[in-house]
């Protein structure tokens, strides 16, 4: 269990929810989990399910579609598109749920990784919703559940990598 805690803020009646984590590794690094293909399926997602990345095309103008499996076989599907890819200080791109009845739930999410003292990282996802029943829909699916246990495993990650060097 990592010394650093998850924070997710979503303010009453507001359409923005914000996701702020420290990690025990140097910015560079924490940038490359976020966007290199090999290091993503291996911390993103809850534990209980397996992430394949279909495409990742982390630059400016690129797109990305995720897919997370249960250990029942079922499918989620998330996609969307960059819109800046700025290493390693900000990634902004799009993100939608390919499970909702109908399309156009689209979240713009802003990725900001600021250097700490230390070779530690400070990451601040601001994400802006289609309105504030789709931010509130998306933290009552169980998101934080997601993001904590991913960022578990993100600790984890940095702890084998940066043991490599």
């Amino acid at each position: 269990m990592s010394k650093n805690k998850t924070t997710i803020v979503a303010e009453p009646g507001k359409q923005e929810a914000f996701i702020i984590r420290e990690f025990e590794a140097p910015r560079e690094l924490v940038y490359k989990a976020f966007t290199d293909p090999k290091l993503l399926p291996r911390w993103l997602g809850p534990c209980d399910m397996k992430t394949k990345i279909d495409v990742l095309e982390p630059g400016d103008g690129g797109r990305w579609r995720f897919i997370h499996t249960s250990k029942d076989g079922h499918e989620f599907g998330f996609h969307g598109v960059c819109h800046e890819a700025t290493a390693p200080e900000r990634l902004i791109r799009t993100f939608e749920f390919e499970g909702l009845p109908e399309r156009g739930h689209v979240v713009l999410e802003t990725a900001i990784f600021e250097a700490l003292p230390g070779d530690r990282t400070k990451v601040t996802i601001q994400s802006v919703f289609r309105s504030v029943q789709d931010r509130d829909g998306m933290i009552m699916s169980g998101m934080e559940k997601g993001v904590v246990e991913s960022h578990e495993k993100l600790d984890e990650l940095f702890e084998k990598e940066l043991q490599l060097k």
